[in-house]
């Protein structure tokens, strides 16, 4: 296979054996990705991805020591191009922001079918965001309710907005 079509090297991060085994059998079984790392903790998440070089990383979030968002924002901080994804059972608006703010690319529900973490990962490879719809729905009401009004952002006169 030439480095053009190598697969996808992938490291998953998540406290519960029965996922991190599930995952990393999905993951071989594809010809276009591979699972290069499985670890049940990311208490040493920066030493953990120099061992492996992933190309994406799966996080879950609530993890002991050291969580998923703390832990995406050391990978971020050391490997600004890894790709880093979700994956969890946490759909609380907050906790899915802060994982966005501290790097995230994407953001999957653990209930994802497996096509669709697979696609998801390949997305996450060609710059995309790939997300669970309802996660993105409430990204993007999130959002919302941040932007300010659109008529003050032109500076329309009462007229104007009549």
């Amino acid at each position: 296979m030439s480095a053009a079509n190598a697969p996808i090297k992938v490291a998953v991060f998540d406290d519960s054996r029965e996922q991190r085994d599930g995952l990393a059998e999905l993951l071989g079984s594809m010809d276009v990705l591979t699972c290069v790392g499985a670890f049940p903790s990311a208490r040493q998440v920066v030493r953990d991805v120099e061992d492996c070089t992933p190309d994406v990383v799966l996080m879950d979030m609530d993890m002991p020591e050291v969580d998923g968002v703390m832990a995406v924002a050391l990978l971020r901080a050391r490997f600004p191009e890894l790709r880093i994804i979700m994956l969890t059972v946490i759909e609380d608006d907050a906790r899915i922001f802060a994982a966005i703010r501290a790097g995230a690319d994407g953001y999957f529900l653990k209930q994802t079918p497996p096509e669709r973490l697979i696609e998801g990962i390949r997305d996450a490879m060609e710059g995309g965001a790939p997300m669970t719809p309802s996660v993105a729905r409430r990204v993007l009401r999130m959002i919302e309710g941040e932007r300010p009004a659109a008529t003050s952002e032109f500076q329309l006169t009462e007229r104007e907005k009549e």
